[in-house]
């Protein structure tokens, strides 16, 4: 299952909430470099995400979590790719939330995502769809009174 979310989404505290273990660019960073905000080792980051999806898969778990922003299909073109290679069934989990909202919660972090960078995030943000290979997308509307609703679409 691949979040796609802006940072303040609410993708790693829904993880939390649901005891899910999330394979997270984040920690990736925080692992290699001890600072989970450096954004220059991303290549590196990625690489060690894919590879641990791709040892999950062989070692037959049932369900991987990748815990990342995967705003564009160019991001989550490897998971869709790795999915289809294994024969095994993707989906989204995408945080629709208002950027506004994103914002606020940003703000409040121990760890702020620069405006500006937030903005851009949401410039390039491309809503995740079953054309472009996923089997399900589900929706976490991560806003406080609004509940979680699954879309399924058909891939035929």
């Amino acid at each position: 299952m691949v979040a796609v979310g802006l940072p303040g989404s609410g993708k790693s505290t829904w993880f939390d909430r649901h005891n899910a273990n999330p394979i997270s660019s984040d920690a990736m960073r925080r692992q290699l470099i001890d600072n989970e905000a450096d954004q220059t080792i991303n290549a590196r980051v990625f690489e060690i995400v894919r590879m641990l999806l791709r040892h999950r898969i062989e070692l037959g778990r049932p369900v991987t979590y990748i815990d990342a922003t995967n705003l564009t299909r160019r991001e989550r073109k490897p998971y869709i790719k790795m999915a289809r290679l294994h024969d095994c069934r993707i989906q989204a989990l995408w945080f629709d939330v208002p950027l506004a909202i994103c914002k606020t919660r940003n703000a409040a972090r121990s760890r702020v995502v620069p405006e500006f960078a937030m903005d851009l995030m949401a410039a390039r943000f491309v809503p995740p769809s079953c054309e472009e290979g996923f089997d399900r997308i589900t929706i976490a509307e991560a806003v406080p009174g609004l509940r979680e609703k699954s879309q399924e679409e058909s891939t035929n």
